[in-house]
């Protein structure tokens, strides 16, 4: 089992961007989540909506 969600590390190897890059992705998907009435995580982000944002919706990724 995957888990629920992904750190700004796993973001930055994901899309291979820099550590600052990934934290601001994570703010602002989680500011839209929030805008949803979800409640997040700072420095994190729920790793489906992750990939739903980036066009992977249910594929496995090589974590799962």
């Amino acid at each position: 089992m995957s888990k629920v969600f992904m750190t700004a590390r796993e973001v930055q190897d994901f899309l291979e961007v820099s550590r600052t890059t990934a934290y601001q992705l994570i703010a602002e998907m989680n500011t839209e989540l929030q805008e949803l009435g979800y409640r997040v995580q700072r420095g994190k982000i729920n790793r489906q909506y992750f990939m739903e944002k980036y066009c992977y919706g249910n594929q496995k990724t090589k974590e799962g």
